[in-house]
């Protein structure tokens, strides 16, 4: 599983024109499955997620995280995360998990960030979203399960 992590002041995520999901201060998360993901992985990738200390304590380093602040998050589905641009132009996306198990463990992945007790937004899996955020920071995090970075 593979995460890019924003630090937000506020994001929102608009499906056909009309918001579906929005948040203020927290973070906006692109997750993406790969094929070979299981439950590890996802269970390693929320944990990373909402225990990161990337916002700042009283002293301005960054030391607090999600739930410390008691934040917000709103996780977009991205198999594009897993795509592979070594050859030729156009980027591959054989690593990224088939739709219906992409859809699961994203849903999982949403599920267990909820169970933490963290309001949560979505967007729509498989769908044409636009996303508008304001970036505190900028922060910007990856987080990969199979640890390549």
């Amino acid at each position: 599983m593979r995460a890019v992590v924003q630090r937000v002041n506020k994001a929102k995520v608009l499906v056909d024109g009309s918001t579906r999901g929005s948040i203020n201060e927290g973070l906006l998360v692109y997750l993406g499955v790969h094929a070979d993901d299981a439950d590890k992985d996802c269970e390693y990738t929320v944990d990373k997620i909402i225990n990161l200390r990337i916002f700042e304590d009283d002293n301005g380093k960054m030391n607090k995280s999600l739930i410390d602040i008691k934040g917000e998050i709103l996780v977009i589905s991205q198999f594009t995360l897993f795509g592979d641009t070594r050859k030729g132009r156009r980027p591959s996306y054989n690593e990224a998990a088939p739709p219906e198990k992409g859809n699961d463990y994203y849903l999982k992945a949403v599920s267990m960030i909820q169970d933490k007790g963290i309001k949560t937004e979505t967007g729509v899996f498989g769908a044409k979203m636009e996303v508008d955020y304001i970036n505190a920071g900028p922060v910007t995090i990856l987080i990969d399960s199979f640890k390549i970075f």
